[in-house]
């Protein structure tokens, strides 16, 4: 009797320890933001969502009107050295190259095909859109998104080797995810070209060409050879930058987000906008401070600036990610990706 008691004893506990196992696997598996640590932020992000979309709350906003902005250089992927459109430009610069001769000593196209950021720069604004009108414009915008997907497919980051389509934050592919999941509708809003980012960017963010705001030359309509195509042209129709990204939202989307995420001076009217009605909101400025995973600067940096938006963060008491201490991982996996 007593071996079938303890027959039975052990089967029932093998029963209990399975489920127990199980609801871990499930718990795990649920949880929101996995390469986040637990913290603050981690739980400042969760808690608004639940207020913003739990039946009863007295911050619930319908799913139609949960808008969420996101920066992409320096939010969504890395920005250092340099932007990567900036580095877009150079290479295309020096693949013309051998059709034009005579930029070995025109300016900027001299400097920049010897490196010198200095001599670039020197160029000022007018020296700057004749590389964006060379690089940019002249084609149809079919032929431009394949310019770019070919680029990006194979380019790769100077200090890591990497795609720069692997440089992503793995923390805020997740909060875009989480925020999905939750009803919301994800936007890009960035200084960047939004013909250099709706090639690539619902593959690499999940967020579809018509979600994704950026900087917007001027476009043509013509016929060519009896088809109908969209011409791109020189001229700078919105710079969806620091006043510029409110004036992005309002034209493309026509509706206020109800969070917004940045990380640099840029971004700052972005999040003034978005935090300044009453109600729920919520403003996010990611805070690069890790120098051994990725880069640590703020605010004398060239690129991706955080200085201003620092201080009024700190002031109206938005929430401001310490990369170090708050993110697990920074970047994907190699083999996951």
């Amino acid at each position: 009797m007593a071996v079938i008691a303890l027959r039975k004893y052990g089967t029932w506990m093998l029963g209990i320890l399975a489920s127990l196992f199980m609801c871990m696997a499930v718990a795990a598996a649920s949880e929101p933001l996995p390469s986040w640590n637990d913290g603050a932020t981690k739980q400042a992000i969760i808690d608004f969502v639940v207020r913003v979309t739990k039946d009863g709350s007295a911050d619930f906003v319908p799913e139609a009107q949960r808008v969420a902005a996101f920066d992409n250089d320096g939010t969504l992927w890395a920005e250092q050295p340099m932007y990567v459109q900036a580095l877009f430009v150079a290479d295309r610069v020096k693949t013309l190259a051998s059709q034009h001769p005579e930029w070995t000593s025109k300016e900027p196209f001299a400097s920049l095909l010897k490196g010198d950021a200095t001599g670039v720069a020197a160029s000022g604004e007018s020296g700057i859109a004749e590389l964006m009108a060379i690089t940019h414009a002249g084609m149809s915008t079919d032929e431009f998104a394949v310019i770019v997907s070919d680029w990006i497919a194979t380019a790769r980051h100077p200090k890591t080797g990497r795609l720069y389509t692997e440089m992503i934050y793995q923390p805020m592919i997740e909060l875009l995810a989480y925020l999905r999941e939750n009803g919301f509708k994800t936007f890009i809003v960035s200084g960047g070209g939004i013909e250099f980012m709706r090639p690539w960017a619902e593959r690499v963010y999940g967020i579809p060409p018509e979600q994704v705001i950026g900087s917007t030359g001027g476009l043509k309509f013509e016929m060519r050879d009896g088809t109908p195509i969209i011409m791109k042209t020189p001229d700078l129709v919105l710079n969806d930058d620091k006043d510029g990204k409110p004036v992005g939202i309002q034209r493309h989307i026509g509706r206020r987000p109800t969070a917004a995420f940045g990380n640099s001076d840029g971004d700052l009217q972005m999040l003034e906008w978005t935090c300044s009605p009453p109600g729920a909101r919520l403003c996010l400025l990611v805070h690069h401070t890790d120098a051994e995973r990725e880069w640590a600067y703020d605010r004398t940096s060239r690129v991706g600036r955080l200085d201003k938006a620092l201080d009024e963060a700190t002031a109206k008491g938005w929430t401001i990610v310490d990369m170090k201490q708050d993110w697990k991982t920074v970047f994907p996996k190699e083999d996951a990706r």
